[in-house]
């Protein structure tokens, strides 16, 4: 174990500061080296404060992703995924999608940070740094093709499930793919998968997930200030790896059971859509439609003002400004900037 990381562990057990020549004793160094393994710690996130005669001691705010910290919180489950941390990359979709054919099943890639962050047809994925999960998940599920939906309803649910175990409260799925919060988005979700042709199944899918913890520092930016939220307000301690394994483990559980009536009803009693008016987005022109229900394939059954239906597989839609709707949801001007399936 390097010391940096050794000095790290001390200032994670200690209760209150813990001074330099301590530090040094306990670490076999130079006070002077307790300093700059201090800056190094700094360097990689970590909120280290420093109170002279009393020494140093951890943030109670400090929430950095590592994998150390992620496969703690998994319990049980910490040997089901080998972990990759990365400070920051362009696409954590993309990482998995260019290395899969090395990596096991189950591989999990995190990032603090995303600049090139995506979603649906090459929609950008506002991605800060220290403030979002980001992360993706390498499977091989041979599923048939027509199933492929499953993979992301399974994802909407488990997210659901681990944000409203930590955070204590309802969230609730946009059809598709996109958790909402207060009728804000707080999560985007996109699944690539690739097919066999001559199976007619699915042989790999790299599922991506962000969620927007924390606000950022600085907020969101003005044109999505009304459209995208986040689960807490201000930074929780050691959220982030918390949140992750809970995806995790939540969608280990749901994504490996051979029943899939459970979870498909969970989406189904989460959507907000159900109900309200809406414009179906087609390609020619909106159409404007009542949702009636989310089918047992989750299908967005719809009926048009001629009063034909519809049950839609894929495509997009957009809450409708209506008095029966009420007010503006975030949906509502999300079609401005973040369409419902924008993710990692």
């Amino acid at each position: 174990m390097e010391k940096k990381d050794a000095l790290l562990q001390i200032l994670q057990k200690a209760p209150d500061h813990v001074s330099g020549s301590e530090l040094a004793e306990r670490l076999g160094v130079t006070r002077m080296s307790v300093w700059k393994y201090i800056q190094f710690l700094r360097e990689e996130g970590y909120a280290i404060e420093a109170v002279t005669n009393r020494g140093y001691r951890l943030s109670p705010d400090n929430d950095v992703i590592t994998a150390d910290g992620v496969q703690k919180a998994l319990g049980s489950l910490a040997g089901q995924f080998s972990l990759e941390v990365l400070p920051v990359c362009d696409s954590t979709n993309q990482v998995l999608i260019d290395h899969a054919p090395g990596l096991p099943e189950w591989h999990v890639i995190i990032a603090g940070r995303q600049t090139a962050g995506r979603g649906r047809k090459g929609r950008n994925f506002f991605s800060p740094d220290g403030t979002g999960l980001y992360l993706s998940v390498l499977l091989r599920p041979w599923l048939p093709a027509a199933d492929a939906s499953l993979i992301t309803v399974a994802a909407a649910v488990a997210v659901c499930r681990a944000i409203d175990e930590l955070a204590g409260v309802r969230t609730q799925i946009k059809w598709v793919n996109d958790i909402f919060l207060e009728q804000k988005k707080v999560c985007g979700i996109l699944t690539e998968a690739s097919f066999d042709v001559e199976t007619g199944t699915i042989g790999q899918a790299v599922l991506g997930v962000g969620i927007n913890v924390t606000e950022p520092d600085a907020g969101f930016p003005s044109e999505l200030s009304d459209i995208v939220g986040a689960v807490f307000a201000h930074r929780q301690k050691d959220m982030r790896n918390r949140m992750a394994a809970a995806f995790l483990r939540h969608f280990f559980w749901i994504y490996t059971q051979q029943d899939h009536a459970g979870f498909i009803e969970e989406y189904r009693s989460r959507s907000f859509l159900v109900g309200r008016q809406i414009c179906v987005l087609h390609p020619d022109a909106p159409k404007p439609a009542r949702v009636l229900d989310v089918d047992e394939r989750c299908r967005l059954l719809v009926q048009y003002p001629d009063g034909s239906q519809e049950a839609l597989s894929s495509g997009e839609v957009s809450v409708r400004l209506t008095p029966e709707n009420g007010k503006k949801t975030g949906d509502d001007a999300g079609k401005r900037q973040m369409p419902e399936d924008d993710a990692t």
